[in-house]
């Protein structure tokens, strides 16, 4: 009979899996739990799949400021591939551990990286968008990439620090920290980015339905929920820490990491950006359109 795998006071050890012992393997599973290998296989599968989907619909309509959606599905395949290693191989091992994080937690910054750029297209090719929208297509894509940029590392530094100081059973609260200073700051920036697409929707609503580009402007708005709300989940299980009920349940990993992230790459699959708003940002031979009086 198997033996109910267990928490202790200093982390989680599954007796299930004996720890191999290996160079790199920690005294106990980082995740706080044995991750699922079905669920790593079936993530890895379904981002793999998509990856193939968008390269294709890239290449076709030539849409090359969405080019950063594929790179974020490359990220995704090698950090559910990792993920599934460890939870087939060994789930003590910290280099497949900083390996899914990495890639993980780095691939949504690429993601919206794509989603920024499809926002600045729609203002470039709506009547007075540059007005609705306060902010110019060109600003909207450096600040918020860079926003991304700055978190992703602090991201990242904590990560890698929290899964040093584990292997060496030492206090990861700085690590933690750090990784939750970065998570705060994408939170934040996100959150304006998703103000600023809210409000476009509510200011130049007649202009984007008279574009034709209205039912793509909703997709373009849920992705960015989708992706804010995978963010908030990500900032609420580092906050409650490493070995808090948020960050030991896979369940929620599964439906609030995984799920969002999923949902968004079938969206612009089916609404593919380059088939719904072209080629470029800016539009071939546009011309700056003068401010107008009317507003909605």
């Amino acid at each position: 009979m198997a033996v109910a795998a267990r928490a202790t006071s200093s982390g989680y050890v599954d007796p299930n899996f004996p720890n191999p012992g290996g160079k790199w393997d920690t005294y106990i599973i980082i995740y706080g739990y044995t991750p699922s290998f079905p669920l790593a296989v079936f993530a890895a599968a379904w981002f793999a799949l998509f990856l193939v989907v968008h390269i294709i619909q890239n290449v076709r309509f030539r849409s090359w400021y969405f080019a950063t959606f594929p790179v974020g599905l490359l990220f995704e395949v090698v950090g559910y591939i990792a993920r599934l290693l460890s939870a087939k191989n060994d789930p003590y091992n910290l280099i497949y551990f900083i390996i899914q994080y990495f890639f993980i937690v780095t691939a949504p910054v690429f993601l919206s990286a794509g989603i920024y750029t499809i926002l600045s297209a729609i203002i470039s090719r709506i009547e007075n968008g540059r007005r609705y929208a306060f902010l110019s297509p060109k600003f909207i894509i450096w600040f918020f990439v860079v926003s991304d940029v700055i978190s992703t590392i602090l991201q990242i530094t904590g990560a890698a620090l929290i899964g040093v100081k584990e292997s060496r059973r030492q206090d990861p609260t700085t690590a933690n920290n750090i990784l939750l200073g970065g998570l705060a700051y994408q939170v934040f920036s996100l959150g304006i980015f998703l103000i600023l697409t809210i409000t476009l929707l509510f200011r130049g609503r007649r202009a984007i339905r008279n574009a034709g580009l209205l039912g793509f402007y909703l997709v373009l708005l849920a992705s960015t929920v989708l992706i804010y709300l995978r963010t908030c989940f990500r900032l609420a299980e580092t906050a409650d820490g490493l070995g808090g009920s948020l960050y030991t349940n896979e369940i929620l990993f599964a439906c609030l990491e995984f799920a969002p992230v999923a949902a968004t790459v079938l969206l612009f699959a089916v609404w593919y950006p380059g088939r719904c708003v072209g080629r470029s940002i800016v539009p071939p031979g546009a011309l700056r359109a003068k401010p107008s009086p009317s507003s909605i």
